[in-house]
């Protein structure tokens, strides 16, 4: 990707300024805002946000992004995360014993619809091990019953 950008996530109790104080963050390091949304839950007294913008010119380098909002976030006890364009997630499909599905979300993978890089297939069915074999993805079944869920469960999101 040739213009990374990064883009904060966030949600926090309802107050006036929420806008202005996350946009200025980015105004006062540099940063350029391409896309921003939000939305207030009046039911719930919630504010939510997603801002993206351009890291090319952003003063403050990736590792030091994190901790200088922060310094913003916690006071209005907002809950936050930040990602960034350029870095390809790992992640993991479920499957069970048919196959469309699993092709659809490879398919797409690999026309770069989203940008993910495909490291495992979990089944509590060998069905499709030939699928993940022609992809060369990991392949782990861990088969599951009434008796031994919550283990199998466990085992599943540690890889």
């Amino acid at each position: 990707m040739t213009n990374p950008t990064a883009t904060l996530l966030i949600s926090c109790p309802d107050q006036r300024g929420l806008v202005a104080k996350f946009a200025n963050f980015i105004y006062s390091n540099g940063g350029n805002i391409i896309h921003a949304d939000q939305h207030t839950d009046f039911a719930a007294g919630l504010f939510l946000t997603r801002i993206e913008w351009q890291l090319d010119g952003f003063n403050l380098p990736r590792e030091f992004i994190a901790p200088a909002f922060n310094a913003i976030a916690q006071p209005l006890g907002a809950k936050w995360e930040i990602r960034f364009s350029d870095t390809v997630p790992r992640i993991a499909i479920w499957v069970s014993r048919q196959d469309h599905c699993l092709f659809d979300l490879i398919w797409r993978q690999r026309a770069k619809e989203f940008i993910a890089e495909i490291a495992l297939i979990i089944s509590n069915h060998s069905n499709l091990k030939v699928v993940a074999e022609q992809f060369n993805i990991d392949f782990q079944q861990i088969p599951i019953n009434k008796d031994n869920k919550s283990e199998q469960e466990a085992q599943q999101l540690e890889l």
